[in-house]
């Protein structure tokens, strides 16, 4: 089912310049911004990318190259992209064996992602990536049968199509409110049975942040694709 109060995910960008210690810093963006966008399952894999697509530009294009990172929704695949200035420098992917010292990384983005290529225009080029999300829409959520089970509770809490509707880009606000509404009144329920509505706290807390770590460290192995799809399909410019 779709979420009640789509998720917004606008896209971004970023100039940076293609140096080996910008990597770090575009690899935390990345997670920081995947995370708001309610993705954990596939920041692992995006960030590889990031500093697969990163590191391609400083070896074959140059050190101190400026270069911008642009992240959007394509679908429900998130579409990774680095524009840089060099449109003679093309990405190669090479079947590099396992002893080689290099030619691995547009590898390991074919394993990751569904589908890669190269876009070349008048003044730049643009290598981009897209990575499976599992959502089923662009603005869905993710999270699996404990949040679409709440998905379904929280409309009679304000969390009516109408009023969301009404509430435009508020809506994920009034759906909070209607979030914690349903929690103080589980709260109540358990203190009117007897029970200890802080442990119950403590104990959701606890077993909320077990799941959500196994969550993002199985999640984009389920994801990953060992093989990407052939012909023109997969690649605005096929790089073999």
């Amino acid at each position: 089912m779709d979420c009640i109060a789509g998720v917004s995910r606008k896209p971004w960008s970023l100039p940076f310049t293609a140096e080996p210690q910008e990597v770090a810093a575009l690899r935390r963006i990345m997670r920081l911004h995947l995370g708001l966008w309610g993705l954990h399952g596939v920041i692992d894999a995006a960030q590889l990318c990031v500093s697969e697509l990163v590191s391609n530009v400083i070896s074959h294009v140059g050190s101190g190259t400026p270069a911008i990172l642009v992240v959007s929704m394509s679908g429900t695949r998130v579409r990774i992209e680095v524009h840089d200035s060099d449109t003679r420098a093309l990405p190669v992917f090479l079947d590099a064996g396992l002893d080689a010292e290099s030619g691995r990384g547009m590898a390991l983005v074919t394993a990751v992602t569904d589908r890669w290529g190269v876009q070349l225009q008048a003044d730049r080029k643009v290598t981009w990536c897209e990575l499976p999300t599992g959502l089923p829409s662009a603005e869905g959520h993710s999270g699996g049968a404990r949040v679409s089970r709440v998905e379904a509770l929280l409309g009679g809490y304000g969390g009516e199509q109408e009023r969301l509707w009404l509430a435009g880009a508020g809506a994920v606000a009034v759906v909070e409110e209607a979030a914690i509404d349903v929690m103080v009144d589980v709260l109540h329920w358990l203190r009117a049975h007897g029970r200890d509505a802080d442990e119950a706290l403590d104990r959701a807390q606890t077993r909320f942040e077990v799941e959500a770590e196994d969550t993002e460290v199985l999640a984009p192995e389920g994801m990953r694709r060992t093989q990407a799809t052939d012909g023109a399909e997969k690649h605005d410019r096929v790089c073999r």
